[in-house]
């Protein structure tokens, strides 16, 4: 029998013996290092996970909604935005259950949607054009946010003030105010990350609408280049703004790191090669945090890179394969997975981290598929199939294959998340009930017990705790709060899975 159609106990058994013996298996042949479409049948319906996780971006966004919006629920929104500073602020997605409008979670949700159709999109069929909708969203209003010279528009929204209401953002009424960086007040991390995010968009469209690539490639170059001239943590100069709620925590470096990798894969100007050459040591390549999400790129950007040096053979480059190979061989130990299974990195939003791990083993394991390589950990070899193995284990505990027995993403599967911790969906639609909800009225929803009375589908949740619990409480929001950089990610994973077990 196939390690593709083992029950989910037995592979949670085989992950968890030790390291040794989890690994020992594996064999370097060639004809174990091509991938081979996994067979017989699949423990979830991938396509359907799919074609939610991107719908869930029709749900989080903001402005003028287009004729097509296929969350009919939700309504026109922050359609003034931007006017405080006389800027067009209008679009781009709420980033989580509340109705702010944070850039630099938004920017690695655009990053990292973007890395799922760069890898990925070339499978995902019908769903592909819908994946490239949700990312031109984003990157149409990053490019409103960056319209200005060495001026970046951050946030909008006042984040104190929206979090003492629960309310719609229709019914939004709570100061809308504009937050930027500049010469005088940089942010490095945000910016470089908003680089990113330009520059791997320029790649999904690059094909299918050159002029609107080029331009994101354009403003990628600039902005990155006001990245690493003006540096500073933009939540020193911003505290009282982006803290507590997005606070950077890992400094600045990992974004210039990430930006670079991103400038230099999609304009192949070498100068971003040198960059990387010259400052990947001191921007921190090969450091031991291995906790990939919106603060920190570190890995992602090992990765990344790690790419050029197995698929395009740019040598000076192969350190980032051994610092990739660290990253993979941090996941092994035991201690870092619930008893059901889950990866664990920490209690607030745990989930985000299951999603982007989960993207960058099956995306690594790609990388390794083409040059022929493997993992070497502790002197025991881990293939690319040991890789998208354990990532379909992480997937699979999402939808439903948990001590809970419940899907972690909303509208997937006969049991999910009832009382998600998000505003729109808790309250009363618009439709249902037209007259305006007050900032304080709609706390008595909140603390209710009763579902939300509008499916965000495709939303995923914070997910369980150490002890693989969840509450389905409204009011915990490390647990139930759903958050676009969770979805990101996981687009790409569904896509490989689908078309793994046929059904794209």
């Amino acid at each position: 029998m196939s390690l593709s159609v083992l029950t989910p106990l037995f592979l949670l058994a085989l992950f968890h013996f030790t390291l040794s013996s989890f690994l020992n298996n594996a064999t370097v042949s060639a004809a174990n290092l091509h991938h081979q479409p996994h067979r017989r049948y699949a423990s979830h319906n991938y396509k359907d996970a799919l074609t939610k996780s991107i719908l869930y971006f029709e749900g989080q966004r903001s402005g003028k909604l287009p004729p097509n919006q296929r969350v009919t629920w939700r309504k026109d929104s922050g359609l003034s935005d931007g006017s405080a500073m006389h800027v067009d602020l209008v679009g781009g997605y709420y980033d989580a259950g509340d109705n702010v409008k944070f850039g630099f979670p938004m920017a690695f949700t655009t990053t990292m949607l973007s890395w799922s159709v760069i890898e990925f999109g070339g499978l995902m069929k019908s769903e592909l054009q819908n994946a490239k909708e949700a990312i031109r969203w984003a990157t149409d209003y990053l490019l409103k946010a960056t319209v200005h010279p060495d001026t970046i528009y951050v946030q909008v929204g006042d984040a104190n003030r929206d979090h003492a209401c629960w309310e719609r953002p229709e019914d939004m009424d709570t100061l809308r105010t504009v937050v930027k960086i500049d010469k005088n007040n940089p942010g490095t991390e945000v910016a470089a990350e908003t680089a990113a995010a330009l520059a791997a968009a320029s790649l999904v469209f690059r094909r299918t609408d050159r002029t609107y690539s080029k331009l994101l490639a354009t403003r990628a170059i600039r902005v990155f280049a006001f990245a690493n001239k003006y540096r500073g943590v933009y939540s020193s100069t911003l505290r009282k703004w982006v803290c507590p709620f997005y606070c950077d925590f890992s400094g600045y470096e990992d974004e210039l790191l990430w930006g670079a990798a991103w400038l230099h894969k999609a304009t192949r100007n070498p100068m971003y090669l040198h960059y990387i050459q010259a400052n990947g040591q001191t921007l921190g390549a090969n450091e031991g945090d291995n906790t990939f999400g919106w603060d920190n790129k570190h890995v992602g950007a090992r990765i990344l890179l790690s790419k050029a040096f197995l698929v395009q053979k740019v040598q000076t480059l192969q350190d980032y394969k051994g610092h990739a190979d660290s990253f993979i061989c941090s996941l092994v130990p035991q201690s870092q997975y619930t008893p059901g299974g889950l990866l664990f990195k920490m209690a607030d939003t745990n989930m985000q981290y299951v999603t982007s791990t989960s993207f960058l083993l099956v995306t690594y394991a790609k990388y390794l598929t083409s040059a022929r390589k493997v993992v070497t950990c502790g002197g025991s070899i881990v293939t690319p199939k040991k890789l998208r193995m354990l990532a379909k284990q992480q997937v699979d505990y999402l939808l439903g294959d948990n001590p809970m027995k419940m899907s972690y993403m909303v509208g997937y599967g006969p049991r999910y998340p009832q009382r998600i911790h998000h505003r729109g969906s808790s309250l009363p639609s618009i439709s249902s009930h037209p007259s305006k909800i007050q900032c304080t009225a709609g706390f008595s929803v909140m603390k209710s017990q009763s579902p939300n009375p509008n499916v965000l589908v495709g939303a995923v949740v914070g997910g369980p705790d150490r002890r693989d619990r969840f509450l389905d409480q409204r009011s915990d929001y490390f647990q139930s709060e759903p958050a676009t950089y969770i979805n990101a990610p996981l687009v790409g994973s569904l896509a490989y899975l689908a078309h793994s077990f046929g059904q794209l």
